[in-house]
């Protein structure tokens, strides 16, 4: 069924090229997470201002929650040109062994938006998403979800409290390490099969932005969920290569723009959202919310900042760095 999904996606593309003098071109954009998340409303934003700037000459066709790909299948999808644009977390570059990427799930490396717009925004962003040019991959923007919590069946105050939990991380060998940092034992699965993980215990916990955790309905299979803000999820807008350059100019120029107001868009509702998700976790009275004190996350950072040193290698210990200096972080007073 994949091999002909993907069989079938690469004659769409093809198809979409060979049709432009009269017909629209059709963009498939494949994501894994509902449609009320942060990145579910930028998809259908970015929908409507392509359609508009392009006046019908590009018809953006948006799968949301895994309908058309998984999260292990989509970056295969793209790169086949299965699919043309898809907007993956962070964490999953590092499969493609561009493990710059993984920067991104250090925990604690980011103390809220504004550090981080500075590396997202910025050159260094930038120059990460030149990266992706020799995978047959262009990177188009950077796009927030928010800074993540955690959650399980056992409140979760201190980093003791985590010994021998089973956690669910995205594939990502930083937050492996992370998770093993905090002494628990990590596994690793696809977004769409957490909830009945949870449900059925075959993992005790993990960890998310809000957003994702009220819309996949988590929070109703996890008694505690605690406030860390320790780790960010954001994610990068990503077209092949081979598709968006083969379109006219002009269009590309509409899409361009269409991509530049859906990512404000996405970055000024990522923390609203996720406010409001929180609220509502709170308000269904199914998991009870543990909001750290300052001792608390301090034993936390302490625990979880020696991730920063341990990874360098894998990293770059240069591009770790960097973002220290560009956000102002001392690792030294830790």
């Amino acid at each position: 069924m994949r091999a002909r999904k993907l069989v079938i996606g690469l004659a769409a593309a093809t198809f979409s090229l060979a049709t432009l003098a009269g017909q629209a071109i059709v963009i498939k954009f494949s994501h894994v997470v509902a449609v009320e998340t942060p990145k579910g409303k930028a998809a259908a934003f970015f929908k409507q201002k392509a359609e508009e700037l392009t006046h019908g000459k590009v018809r953006i066709e948006v799968y949301a929650d895994s309908t058309l790909y998984k999260d292990k299948e989509e970056l295969e999808a793209l790169q086949l040109g299965a699919v043309q644009m898809i907007a993956p977390s962070l964490a999953k570059f590092g499969a493609l062994g561009i493990r710059q990427f993984e920067l991104f799930d250090l925990p604690y490396i980011f103390n809220g938006y504004e550090e981080l717009h500075k590396v997202t925004q910025g050159p260094i962003g930038r120059s990460l998403l030149d990266m992706l040019d020799s995978k047959g991959i262009l990177g188009l923007a950077f796009w927030d979800n928010g800074f993540k919590v955690m959650s399980a069946n056992t409140p979760l105050r201190r980093p003791e409290d985590f010994k021998g939990l089973k956690m669910r991380i995205q594939p990502s060998s930083v937050l492996d390490a992370q998770m093993r940092a905090l002494g628990t034992l990590p596994r690793s699965m696809a977004f769409s099969e957490v909830y009945q993980a949870l449900r059925g215990g075959v993992v005790d916990g993990t960890e998310n932005p809000p957003s994702n955790l009220y819309t996949q309905k988590m929070h109703e299979v996890q008694e505690y969920v605690t406030l860390s803000d320790h780790g960010y999820l954001g994610y990068a807008v990503i077209v092949n290569k081979k598709f968006w350059e083969g379109l006219p100019s002009d269009i590309r120029q509409q899409l361009e723009s269409a991509m530049d107001q859906a990512t404000r868009y996405a970055n000024q509702i990522a923390k609203a959202e996720n406010e409001s998700a929180m609220a509502e976790v709170e308000k269904s009275g199914k998991s009870e919310i543990i909001t750290l004190t300052a001792d608390e996350k301090k034993a936390w950072k302490k625990v979880l900042l020696k991730v920063h040193e341990q990874m360098s290698d894998r990293i770059g210990k240069d591009l770790i760095q960097s973002v220290h200096k560009e956000t102002g972080f001392d690792p030294a007073k830790f």
